[in-house]
């Protein structure tokens, strides 16, 4: 079986090509997050069309999720369109009539 001897410069060649194989990869998966957009409860009560009441208890639920920072609560402006988007109802007719 013949031998062949590895020399520091193969070591350094072989670590670069690893490494550079390794960024390639990571990047693929890495991706920036987008910033995020908070809503104070008046904003989500507004957008919404709710009360305080009922914001309280879409939080309740875990339907809505607030993050509080010094007794104030913050709401993803995402997560809201997502949970109105994923909550949307086909229009059954009540209320409007074709004439």
């Amino acid at each position: 079986m013949p031998t062949s001897i590895i020399t520091t410069d193969d070591l350094r060649e072989f670590k670069i090509e690893l490494l550079e194989e390794l960024e390639e990869l990571l990047s693929k998966f890495h991706t920036t997050p987008e910033p995020i957009s908070w809503l104070r409860s008046a904003d989500v009560k507004k957008k919404l069309k709710i009360s305080n009441t009922t914001l309280q208890n879409l939080r309740n639920k875990k339907i809505i999720k607030g993050h509080k920072i010094e007794g104030i609560l913050f709401y993803d402006a995402a997560e809201i369109d997502r949970v109105l988007l994923e909550n949307a109802v086909e229009n059954e007719g009540v209320g409007h009539e074709l004439h």
